[in-house]
């Protein structure tokens, strides 16, 4: 089977032994295609990750192998998250279920971009849905990221018709939009490039430059789903005395808030990183019933073409990229 890892400063393809489930419960999948997060980026760029390694979680599969207790078959078209909390812990019963050391030791083996993919039963029972008929692969492949963005919106933990403000529209940015909507939040949202102020206008929400906000717009919170360090002003800027800052990205200086902004105004910053099972149930539902729009988000690449999306993901040429493995 083919696979894509990490060499160096590349992303490039390669040959493997295949999958099987050598009497292993779980099932063998077939990838159909996978989503490039913005944290297999990050894994890429700041060499978290080493050589070898098979990126990708966003997939889209169909099983070809099964031996299951559960409710799957032969040729069921799916979607799955990889990481799959104890339950049990301390951080779980606290509601931290991605600080849970069970939920970051699980994965998918070996990684999303390659044709074959190992699911345990624990992701099968927990994690795993049957596409909806009314879905495209590439509408499934957005079921994870989507239940991250579900996850914050419930984290912030907002009254209903709170003004939010969601900082930097890539991908994540146009689904935290319109989660929060779906939540009942009034929303709006602000990025430097023009192309994706008009995308989420598109979809019938508020959006404007981040260097037009003026000083008495103030929101309730904002969700800050850019990867720039000047973003921080900006988040400070808009929320109100005694708001809340949400934070789901990483930034580059990782400079943080200031203290005395903190203390002074009784703000309220918290972090959100990945969802629970519960989150990934509301996000399939919200998918299905045509309540977030994932349409023209998503550039398909080939898999012998994935460094062109990385490169293309990275210099802004695109806004995420779908790499299509199997037909």
């Amino acid at each position: 089977m083919k696979i894509a890892v990490i060499d160096s400063d590349k992303i490039r393809t390669c040959d493997t032994d295949d999958l099987t489930l050598n009497n292993r419960k779980g099932a063998i999948v077939k990838v159909l295609g996978c989503g490039l997060c913005g944290s297999d980026i990050v894994k890429f760029r700041e060499k978290i990750s080493k050589n070898g390694t098979v990126l990708g979680h966003e997939i889209v599969a169909q099983i070809v192998d099964i031996n299951s207790d559960t409710d799957f078959k032969l040729g069921d078209k799916i979607v799955t998250s990889h990481h799959i909390p104890c339950g049990i812990c301390n951080y779980c019963k606290h509601g931290n279920v991605s600080m849970c050391e069970h939920f970051k030791s699980t994965n998918i083996k070996p990684g999303g971009f390659s044709e074959l993919v190992y699911l345990s039963e624990e992701h099968l029972k927990n994690v795993a849905y049957v596409v909806p008929e009314n879905l495209t692969e590439v509408e499934a492949s957005f079921y994870e990221p989507l239940g991250c963005c579900i996850r914050a919106v419930k984290r912030a933990n907002l009254m209903k018709n709170s003004k939010v403000l969601v900082v930097g529209l890539g991908s994540i940015g146009i689904l935290m939009s319109q989660a929060l909507r779906a939540f009942g939040m009034d929303v709006a949202g602000c990025d430097l490039l023009q192309e994706r102020i008009n995308f989420l206008k598109n979809l019938q929400i508020e959006a404007f430059d981040s260097r037009e906000l003026k000083e008495h717009q103030e929101f309730d919170a904002v969700f800050m789903t850019s990867g720039a360090d000047k973003a921080i002003d900006v988040a400070l800027k808009a929320v109100r005395n005694g708001g809340t800052i949400l934070v789901f990205s990483s930034t580059p200086k990782n400079t943080g808030y200031p203290n005395n902004e903190i203390y002074y105004r009784e703000l309220t910053v918290l972090g959100s990183y990945s969802p629970a099972p519960i989150d990934l149930k509301d996000s399939i539902k919200l998918l299905a019933d045509g309540k977030v729009i994932v349409k023209n988000i998503s550039t398909v690449y080939p898999l012998d073409k994935i460094q062109d999306a990385f490169d293309d993901t990275i210099t802004n040429k695109i806004m995420k990229a779908y790499i299509k493995i199997n037909d």
